[in-house]
């Protein structure tokens, strides 16, 4: 079948193309909503600015194919192969892309709102710019979630997205927007994420380990039991955080804020928190083994039973903050 035979018989009512085979096919601007493609060899096909919304196109082939501008909203990419495919600028709203293989795709400034991301392949892919918000990659199963490693995700909005188990390895999310996202067991060693807005973010039992965290907004995430050791929070906002039993071991927060944050049962040992603002900040139980507590202002917090025994509190602003002890510093 030709390019031009299939948009003849979509032309006179004809939605069935299941397993047709059109690989390099010339399809640009092509109005083909609603067929069904599914299983169809379309590798390297030029889709720029077609209109394919609602297209099956589940397990079908489109490694290398142009998608740039497309319409994909509500498409059924189910097991697709989209490897090092363009789809700058798609919008692929509401589609469905369970398990599909999008490995080094292009989907800078590509609209994927509310999309269903589960079990998705996205290693190595560009979503510069891209909008995520909403969009689900929530683990299916242990060791089977979605697979981000070393994706470009520089300022893209990810703002409500379920990124639960994702694996974002080395990930680039400088200045993403990661707001209120559900991140919880997720995989983020060594991803950079200097001045990216995670507030409101769930960040319980993830891995946050070696992570560029410089400027970044933490203010109000539910981070218990975190791994944060090694990572880089230097001038970074993490008021009113829940961080219980998180470990930020040899962790840097220079000058970063924690007004009111929770610390408790914390392993804050060997980490750096000169100049931070820990004001009224709770610390109950916490070890601060060989911590750097140079500057740090720790008025009125908490430090019930925490363990200071080789603490640098040089210089440090511990006015009306209760000590181990129990008693009140003066």
């Amino acid at each position: 079948m030709t390019p031009q035979e299939l948009l003849d018989l979509y032309a006179a009512g004809e939605v069935n193309f299941k397993g047709v085979a059109l690989i390099a096919a010339d399809l640009m601007r092509a109005d083909l909503i609603g067929a069904n493609l599914q299983g169809a060899d379309l590798a390297s096909s030029n889709f720029t600015l077609a209109f394919l919304t609602r297209v099956n196109l589940q397990q079908a082939n489109l490694m290398r194919a142009q998608l740039a501008g497309a319409n994909l909203n509500q498409a059924v990419l189910i097991k697709a192969n989209l490897a090092d495919a363009n789809l700058h600028g798609a919008t692929l709203q509401g589609s469905d892309l369970r398990s599909a293989q999008l490995p080094l795709a292009d989907l800078m400034d590509a609209n994927l709102v509310e999309a269903d991301l589960r079990n998705v392949d996205l290693s190595g892919a560009n979503l510069t710019g891209a909008c995520l918000r909403g969009a689900n990659f929530r683990q299916e199963q242990r060791n089977y979630a979605a697979n981000l490693r070393g994706a470009n995700l520089r300022h893209a909005d990810l703002e409500g997205a379920n990124l639960r188990g994702a694996d974002l390895t080395n990930v680039n999310l400088r200045q993403a927007n990661l707001a209120f996202t559900s991140l919880r067991g997720a995989i983020l060693q060594g991803a950079d994420l200097a001045g990216a807005c995670l507030q409101g973010a769930n960040l319980s039992d993830a891995n946050l380990s070696d992570v560029n965290l410089i400027g970044a907004d933490l203010s109000d995430v539910s981070a218990q039991r975190v791994n944060l050791a090694r990572s880089n929070l230097n001038q970074s906002n993490l008021n009113s955080s829940r961080f219980a039993e998180a470990s930020f071991s040899q962790a840097s927060l220079v000058g970063a804020t924690l007004q009111r944050a929770q610390l408790n049962r914390a392993d804050l040992s060997r980490s750096d928190f000169s100049r931070a603002n820990l004001r009224e900040a709770s610390l109950v139980e916490a070890y601060l083994g060989r911590t750097n507590l140079t500057e740090a202002d720790l008025t009125e917090a908490v430090l019930t039973r925490a363990e200071l025994s080789s603490t640098n509190l040089l210089s440090a602003c511990l006015a009306g903050a209760t000590m181990p002890d129990g008693s009140i510093h003066t």
